[in-house]
């Protein structure tokens, strides 16, 4: 037989999936994984099993329902001041991943080069290299994440189309300041390149940060592209329906890319996300309240248990170092061991970069209910009590 496709052969099975069936078959807490374990707003849920009912369930129009778009464009202005053509500023996609996919699709040729900040979500930087682009990556180092500025400006060169920015960012929960934004549109400025921008913890930012998309800066408009998430918008990431603005030409590439990709998500789904993005500031602003008091659960009984933990100013997840436990092993072998032992699974933070890593970090997800990571805290500080800290293979 010939080969088939040899990325995708050397591509072994996500550590995601791998700390989930561990967690599965060891009855563990899944704190690896970054879904909520309720579901969203009850009214939104509600207009989607309406909109269900309605005789309108077939194909939806390939760059979304019109009042989804126009919702998507009205949130925009709302939060941020930005003018987006809700018809020919919008596309509705299949998730964020997929909006991402189309993103990436819609500006790059092969040999372009794309530059890419690590830690990175592990979906990145297959997309580019099986569009036949080269990924320039620039690292950020725990336990600050600073943007390591003279890095990043020589990442770039001639040849770079675009970067692609994660703000805020998975795993580390950083979200970049208007004055690492403004390097960042600086340095694409210089070089004619474009952002695409994953902004789909947009709404679970903490008190004393805030959220700034890059478009808003100075001549970015024209080259940016930004992706939201109903599913991390409103707790309900299996609905996936996510969405790019952007500038209508560039928007006329996204939507023939999305063609060729899924064409059009779920019409009832796109009826009820429209609901959700006409709810009032209270709704948003009690999403991150919430989340902020269940990162402060977790983050104070990691503390109480002698980890280290990293600041987290937005989305699911806290990163906290082990190496004050005492532990004889990296990252992969500490989390299965918490996993297998305590009965609660993390994810590696090594898995986020390429190459040798930090191997002393794991990421915990806090987007649960606060009686689950209650009694995550307490297993992991039984598992203190009375196991000698050992590998497991």
């Amino acid at each position: 037989m010939k080969p088939a496709n040899a990325l995708l052969e050397q591509t072994g099975t996500t550590i995601f999936t791998i700390m989930s069936a561990l967690a599965q078959q060891h009855g563990a807490i899944n704190l690896g994984q970054g879904f909520p374990d309720t579901d969203g707003p009850a009214d939104v849920v509600q207009a989607a099993a309406v909109a269900l009912l309605d005789q309108r369930n077939q194909y939806a129009p390939l760059t979304g329902l019109p009042e989804l778009r126009t919702a998507v464009a009205a949130a925009n202005q709302r939060f941020y001041g930005l003018d987006i053509d809700p018809t020919a500023g919008v596309v509705v996609t299949s998730g964020a991943t997929e909006a991402i996919t189309a993103c990436l699709m819609a500006l790059l040729n092969p040999g372009d080069e794309v530059v890419l900040i690590e830690p990175l979500y592990d979906t990145y930087l297959p997309v580019v290299t099986m569009l036949g682009a080269t990924a320039k990556l620039v690292r950020l180092t725990p336990p600050e994440w600073a943007l390591p500025r003279e890095a990043l400006a020589a990442a770039f060169s001639p040849r770079t189309k675009l970067l692609l920015l994660n703000s805020p960012m998975n795993p580390t929960g950083k979200v970049f300041s208007h004055e690492e934004l403004s390097f960042i549109a600086e340095l694409l400025r210089a070089h004619d390149a474009y952002a695409v921008c994953d902004e789909v913890y947009e709404h679970l930012v903490f008190r004393g940060a805030r959220h700034i998309p890059l478009m808003t800066l100075p001549g970015m408009a024209a080259r940016t592209l930004r992706i939201g998430s109903a599913g991390k918008t409103f707790s309900l990431t299996g609905w996936k329906i996510g969405y790019v603005s952007g500038a209508p030409a560039l928007m006329s590439l996204v939507a023939k890319a999305h063609q060729n990709l899924t064409f059009a998500s779920a019409p009832n789904l796109q009826r009820a996300v429209a609901v959700g993005l006409s709810k009032s500031d209270a709704y948003f602003a009690a999403l991150a309240d919430e989340l902020q008091e269940r990162r402060d659960i977790l983050d104070s009984g990691l503390r109480r248990l002698g980890f280290k933990t990293l600041a987290t100013d937005g989305s699911y997840f806290i990163t906290a170092d082990f190496s004050g436990l005492g532990f004889d092993g990296d990252d992969v072998a500490f989390c299965r061991t918490i996993t297998t032992q305590a009965g609660v699974a993390a994810i590696p933070v090594s898995a986020f970069y390429v190459g040798a890593a930090p191997s002393h970090y794991a990421r915990f997800a806090f987007c649960k209910r606060p009686a689950l990571l209650e009694e995550a805290i307490a297993r992991l500080e039984r598992w203190r009590a009375s196991q000698t800290l050992t590998t497991t293979a």
